[in-house]
């Protein structure tokens, strides 16, 4: 068995890992790169293997960072099937498409005005590039099992977004074990991630593999949030991923109205037409979550949804203090930048990240202090307040991350760390080593191990 890791071993993004078992070739996972110009840069280059020489995909969950690059990898090639959960195909079918959308947009812009380098801007893939890798979509419910020639293929509910799993693969007695994202285990909307008993190779996240959440009521904390912004005249804006955040921050708003800690008229706003689609998803699929069923279906009551552009255009203006909830979670493109654009110079605002933000974004530079940031080619001026509410987080933590890994009946022959930033995975590394006593390392990008 060979693993070549061709994205996420040198940074949190671009999951890509290719294994080549029993003469078959799967790709786990298949990610756009995020943050950093030079990260965002290996989108555009070939892909390191020949995509027609891949026999399947197969998904870990529909965020784009592990979902995103499949509509440039069948325009190379592809031919093959893609597994996934139900829950993340339908979430894939309206992330890739939206993708797809935006980057047709930005290249449309960036022509007008002249932004690029390149003559034309052209976009890394088309609306019709990502139809042609949705009708490549293969449903494999959590719990049963498929085959592609000798190999066969599972996947174990691991929480972190609706539909989210992680992938069993096994060939000539050997069981490989992918993560994926893994969850927490007091999520406001999934359950806690399921334990996988067996591997003889592991590759696990490390998000937060250098850190803890902090002990504090994350809700409690946006409700104070709110209510002092509201009584200056500010107003919230909440850049945020459209799916699994958006809902779950509709969620606890909710629960603050209901609990008196915010205003009931409260003007609040959805203004992502992803996380309408999202939201009407995690309603379908409320099965899958740990919420009662009246909250699942109450998550939009008294939430002014804004679809058109034009409505969108309309509340950049408005002065009214109201919470905006609007995406990208990172602040790397969509409508939430009109909103920063207009809200960041005015101290009575409030710009809330509630989550995890990559190196090298709008929303990692915000967090960190910056006083002002590029938006759509000019510099504009920071004078709102900024907060970081990393409780509203998807992923597990440090400590969520070991007691998944203990949730194994004996030690993996190699464990290998993957998606995280350098100095996370290499001190998750270690602790693992330390406190398990495993055979454990860090990849590195384009690095390929014979593993017999």
């Amino acid at each position: 068995m060979q693993i070549s890791f061709l994205g996420a071993a040198d940074t949190v993004t671009g999951s890509r890992h290719l294994v080549d078992a029993a003469g078959t070739r799967i790709l786990l996972d298949c990610g756009l790169f995020q943050g950093f110009k030079t990260l965002r840069e290996r989108n555009w280059a070939r892909f390191p293997v020949e995509p027609a020489s891949i026999d399947a995909v197969v998904l870990s969950h529909a965020h784009l960072d592990h979902c995103g690059y499949l509509p440039a990898l069948v325009k190379q090639g592809f031919k093959g099937r893609i597994f996934a959960s139900p829950a993340s195909i339908d979430l894939c079918e309206v992330m890739l498409l939206d993708s797809a959308h935006l980057q047709e947009e930005d290249a449309r812009r960036a022509n007008r005005i002249g932004s690029s380098r390149h003559a034309p801007a052209l976009p890394l893939y088309t609306v019709a590039d990502a139809k042609r890798a949705l009708a490549r979509l293969v449903p494999l419910a959590p719990g049963r099992s498929t085959t592609v020639d000798a190999v066969r293929i599972s996947l174990t509910p691991v929480g972190h977004l609706l539909g989210a799993c992680a992938v069993s693969l096994q060939a000539g007695g050997t069981t490989l074990v992918f993560s994926g994202d893994i969850g927490r285990g007091n999520d406001l909307l999934m359950p806690p991630p399921q334990r996988v008993a067996r591997a003889d190779l592991l590759l696990v996240e490390a998000t937060y593999g250098d850190r803890l959440h902090p002990h504090e009521d994350f809700q409690a904390r946006l409700g104070a949030i709110v209510r002092a912004t509201v009584r200056r005249g500010g107003s919230v804006l909440l850049p945020s991923f459209a799916v699994g955040r958006a809902q779950a921050l509709l969620l606890a708003l909710q629960r603050l109205k209901d609990a008196g800690e915010i205003p009931r008229e409260l003007p609040i706003f959805l203004d992502s037409p992803m996380a309408l689609k999202a939201t009407a998803l995690y309603q379908r699929h409320a099965k899958l979550l740990r919420v009662k069923p009246r909250e699942t279906a109450t998550l939009c009551d008294g939430v002014t949804l804004v679809a058109t552009a034009a409505e969108s255009a309309k509340l950049v203006r408005s002065r009214w203090p109201s919470v905006i909830i609007s995406a990208s979670g990172m602040a790397t493109g969509g409508r939430v930048l009109h909103h920063l654009q207009a809200m960041a110079p005015q101290p009575r605002h409030h710009i809330v990240f509630p989550g995890f933000q990559v190196a090298g974004t709008r929303g990692a530079k915000l967090i960190e202090g910056a006083r002002e940031v590029k938006i759509f080619g000019e510099y504009v001026a920071v004078k709102a307040e900024v907060s970081h509410l990393q409780g509203f987080s998807g992923h597990a933590d440090a400590d969520e991350l070991m007691q998944w890994l203990r949730g194994f009946e004996a030690a993996p022959a190699q464990t290998f760390v993957v998606h995280g930033d350098p100095r996370a995975a290499d001190t998750f590394r270690s602790r693992v080593q330390d406190e398990l006593g495993w055979r454990v390392r860090v990849p590195g990008h384009l690095e390929r191990v014979d593993l017999r």
